[in-house]
């Protein structure tokens, strides 16, 4: 974050102010094409063959493409990340929030080039879903207007979702899935090493602070050592053949061995 604040008082003046409004706007226009012609959602596509050849627009239309063909969802989409979006404004500074957006837009178009496969922001708009769990985990919302349910619930689901993707799905699904989390990481993934620091020291000082097992006297007769009484006193027999220690109970009242 020293390095982001730095960057902030450099280039803070050049940050888009309510970044997420103009997503928004992008995405309607994409809807009305699309709604317009279906096949118009070919261009917008990141396509790497396509850019290469010379299309290089892909990289900005991929932003305009909608979730989803549903008016209905479409609108409860945009309006829960606009939400979103100028919540973490607001939390963050302007330029912050442009930082962690376009991140992940980079890290999306990179991978997309590299890899040569197509990409869209549906991971992208995940990781601000989940920027958003991680600072307000108590926010509520009616999932399908129905039910109230905490976003946290919400965001342990999708990293489940993630986690198994990972595990089990392909190797295109396990790098869009990274490069759009690079910016959550970048953001939050300090925060987790401290506590995992953190964790550890307070385990390792609970360790430390255990009573040892181990007794530096103990009673041959009856096997009673300085923890069962710190009072007690603890003595060798010089008249039997070895090193055996009594307790002053039984020191004088033993049988010796020979």
């Amino acid at each position: 974050m020293k390095l982001l604040n730095k960057l902030e008082r450099k280039f803070g003046k050049y940050a888009i102010h309510n970044l997420m409004f103009y997503i928004v706007i992008l995405n309607i226009i994409g809807f009305i094409l699309i709604y317009l012609d279906p096949r118009n959602i070919v261009k917008l596509y990141l396509i790497p063959e396509m850019f290469f050849a010379g299309e290089y627009w892909r990289v900005f239309t991929f932003l305009m493409i909608p979730p989803t063909d549903s008016i209905i969802f479409f609108a409860f989409v945009l309006y829960f990340y606009y939400l979103i979006g100028n919540t973490l404004e607001s939390n963050w500074g302007t330029f912050k929030f442009n930082a962690y957006y376009f991140i992940g837009v980079l890290g999306t178009i990179t991978a997309a080039l590299v890899f040569k496969y197509p990409m869209t922001t549906v991971y992208l708009n995940l990781s601000l879903f989940l920027a958003f769990a991680k600072l307000f985990p108590d926010f509520t919302i009616n999932l399908y207007f129905i039910l109230p349910i905490k976003i946290k619930y919400l965001a342990w689901i999708q990293w489940g979702f993630f986690i198994y993707t990972l595990i089990m799905g392909n190797n295109i699904e396990r790098i869009a899935i990274t490069v759009a989390l690079v910016n959550y990481f970048l953001f939050f993934g300090k925060e987790y090493f401290s506590k995992q620091k953190a964790y550890s020291r307070k385990q390792s000082f609970q360790k430390k602070a255990q009573p040892s097992k181990h007794t530096i006297h103990k009673c041959t007769t009856c096997g009673k050592t300085e923890k069962d009484d710190p009072n007690l006193e603890f003595r060798y027999c010089s008249k039997c053949n070895g090193h055996y220690e009594y307790c002053s109970e039984h020191l004088f009242s033993h049988n010796h061995k020979n």
